[in-house]
């Protein structure tokens, strides 16, 4: 859904742990307080939290771009936990379970080896000593494949930049200020854009995510190797896309689908395998779903629509919209055919204007039909949605 601070990673999370959406999973929503945006609401019960009250084992690795206090009433034990958003994955300052549920800073000690191999294998030997008599919510979270990409030697230059293919909506300018262009993720790379360039940066990422395939590989062996794999629930997400080039963009602060649409994959008891499911979702739709799973009762603090009615195959959709921010200049809603952003002046900077993408027939957004007489009815009725969910959610800004 995005979210009010440039580490989207940031909401995603919050929204993912609570399942509230994104103007209730945090404490507050000034995009000015850090603390506040990255703070979990206390009076959600958490994901994991939920599940340790009902008896499961509850274990974290990896990155936890959130505070403390949620961590320490999630998890039960925990082993390489990062908590910050981006460092060098060859030296990720990390720390071990704390029963004092404190995580001070003090206690931080650095990983001797690559960031997806100290959560991957922290997993892994989690994963060992299960031996099915009590059931568990085991959470990793990969710091990969976010900047700086560097790729594990083993996978360094197995992708090289001059065979990489650009994507089809690859512009070396965005065509207008987006309201954010000059935050720190867009100046990883030279303006304008290049195609050498941008073909590096396609090809580092590739082996980040590479990397990280194998490792999850290890991961899903060792279920079942332990005979575990026929009764785990898997889920496979992410926190966000990436532009990589595409639009003239290189980071995650804007609304195209290359940064807002992400990969979900399930597996395990109740999920139908071979199946692909083509309905709109949020990444936060994952909590209701594990529970409906589980055969846990939803919160009713949940906003979030459990995916199980379209796994089961008794309903074809459970949102009709999606809507997605970002900080106070851009916003979103879309259904399955048509996508609108809206963009909103800041002071000097940004431009008040408006996006209207036909997605059925033009995926990779190239062609703005925002001015076309012909579809305007379109782009009225996705104005009027978007005004209205703003409202219901108590979005702090309003797209004038």
């Amino acid at each position: 859904m995005g979210g009010l601070s440039g580490a989207v990673c940031v909401p995603t999370r919050a929204c993912l742990h609570t399942g509230a959406h994104v103007f209730r999973a945090s404490v507050g929503n000034d995009q000015n307080d850090r603390d506040s945006l990255s703070a979990l609401d206390p009076g959600h019960t958490y994901l994991a939290e939920l599940f340790r009250q009902h008896g499961y084992t509850t274990f974290a690795t990896g990155k936890w771009h959130n505070d403390s206090a949620s961590f320490a009433r999630s998890f039960g034990e925990a082993q390489n936990v990062f908590f910050g958003g981006m460092d060098s994955h060859f030296a990720v300052p990390v720390q071990d379970y704390d029963a004092s549920g404190r995580y001070d800073k003090s206690r931080q000690r650095i990983g001797s080896e690559f960031s997806t191999d100290l959560f991957g294998d922290a997993a892994i030997r989690f994963l060992e000593r299960q031996d099915g008599s009590r059931p568990f919510f085991l959470y990793c979270a990969f710091t990969a494949p976010h900047d700086p990409r560097t790729p594990p030697q083993d996978w360094a230059g197995v992708y090289r930049p001059e065979a990489m293919p650009l994507p089809v909506n690859f512009a070396g300018v965005h065509p207008f200020d987006n309201g954010e262009m000059w935050v720190r993720d867009e100046k990883l790379a030279e303006f304008p854009r290049t195609a050498e360039d941008s073909r590096r940066h396609i090809a580092e990422y590739y082996g980040m995510i590479s990397d990280m395939d194998e490792k999850i590989g290890e991961m899903l062996d060792t279920l079942a190797r332990k005979g575990l794999a026929e009764d785990t629930i898997v889920v496979y997400t992410a926190d966000h896309g990436l532009s990589v080039g595409q639009h003239g963009l290189l980071g995650k602060q804007n609304l195209y689908d290359h940064s807002v649409r992400v990969p979900l994959i399930l597996r395990g008891p109740g999920v139908p395998g071979g199946k692909q499911i083509d309905a709109l979702s949020h990444t936060y739709d994952v909590y209701p779903t594990l529970c409906e799973l589980a055969g846990l009762e939803i919160p009713a603090s949940a906003d979030a629509k459990s995916l199980a009615p379209l796994l089961a195959g008794t309903a074809e959709e459970t949102r009709p919209y999606l809507h997605s921010v970002y900080k106070h200049v851009q916003r979103m809603t879309q259904d399955r055919e048509w996508k609108l952003i809206t963009y909103r002046r800041d002071g000097d900077q940004g431009s008040n204007r408006t996006q209207l993408f036909h997605l059925a027939s033009d995926p990779w957004e190239l062609k703005d039909l925002s001015e076309d007489a012909s579809v305007a009815t379109e782009r009225e009725r996705l104005e009027e949605e978007l005004a209205r969910w703003q409202e219901e959610t108590g979005d702090p800004v309003l797209m004038a």
